[in-house]
């Protein structure tokens, strides 16, 4: 139990093998440790809060992810434990944190299982289309589209594409440890599906009501929302050209500014002229696809 909590914080578990505990498994690279905190663990009444607690304030977590190329030679996978963890997060963090920064994240807990965007006809010639239910993907509406991906219907042979792409497996065989893989799709969703779009718009509503009074104010304020630290100099100048352009294109082409904000169910804010919000709903999206916003460093 502890030795997968460790690889929910630092990506790796104490013993590599997270599937595979036993006589034909990795070697602990801490074994002391991985013995120390299970004793621990169950000394305190299996209290899990109090287990993550524990870890994540420890001197050990709480070292910066920067790494010298010597230090990559000589432990690449960072099993000494020589830095602070950096992997990308899982398919449903990087969902829900989008939702999360945009303000439409559904926070009630518990409830059925609930149908968010997907790419029309999925289903068609793969799953029978029979009278019972999951032959259909019922797109929902109101809060059930924005609820955590936790909630998400899984048809156990065809996961939900958007994980799929973002590596999370499908459920024919019990995965413990997950594969992570860079690829152009991964860019290309993250920058095109409904509810991405859909939370970059709410994003750039929120830079526009919230952020302050000029470009270079609402670009830093989405930028610290979504990574935890401001833009330095020469980040906040990408942003504030590209802000730039965007808009002197959706002044050039209006109803493209109103077909971009029209992604998505939820409400366009009435308040705000649509060039202006499509314009920083593009600002938002790049920061929200920023290997930065999706990593955990």
């Amino acid at each position: 139990m502890v030795n997968r909590f460790w690889a929910q914080l630092f990506g790796t578990g104490l013993v590599k093998t997270l599937e595979d505990f036993g006589y034909q498994s990795e070697w602990p690279s801490h074994p002391e440790l991985l013995d120390w905190l299970a004793r621990d663990f169950v000394d305190n009444g299996w209290n899990v809060k109090a287990f993550f607690k524990q870890v994540v304030l420890s001197s050990t977590y709480r070292q910066s992810s920067a790494v010298s190329a010597e230090l990559v030679a000589q432990d690449p996978e960072n099993r000494l434990l020589a830095r602070g963890p950096r992997v990308r997060l899982p398919a449903e963090l990087i969902r829900d944190q989008a939702l999360s920064v945009s303000g439409l994240l559904a926070a009630r807990i518990g409830g059925p299982s609930v149908y968010p965007y997907q790419p029309e006809g999925l289903y068609d010639s793969i799953v029978v289309g029979a009278e019972y239910p999951g032959t259909k993907w019922l797109l929902g509406s109101g809060e059930d589209l924005y609820r955590r991906s936790l909630y998400t219907f899984w048809k156990r042979t065809m996961p939900h594409p958007m994980m799929l792409t973002l590596d999370s497996p499908d459920r024919e065989f019990c995965t413990v440890r997950r594969s992570r893989t860079n690829t152009p799709l991964q860019a290309l969703a993250l920058w095109n599906e409904p509810g991405y779009v859909e939370a970059a718009r709410k994003l750039g509503t929120r830079m526009l009501r919230e952020g302050g009074i000029d470009d270079r104010s609402r670009a830093s304020y989405a930028f610290q929302a979504s990574t935890g630290r401001r833009p330095n100099e020469s980040e906040i100048k990408v942003l504030l050209s590209t802000w730039a352009r965007l808009r002197t294109d959706f002044e050039a082409h209006p109803e493209e500014a109103s077909a971009f904000i029209a992604t998505g169910a939820s409400s366009v804010d009435g308040m705000v002229t649509p060039i202006e919000l499509a314009a920083a709903t593009g600002v938002a999206s790049m920061i929200l696809t920023l290997d930065e916003t999706i990593t955990k460093n």
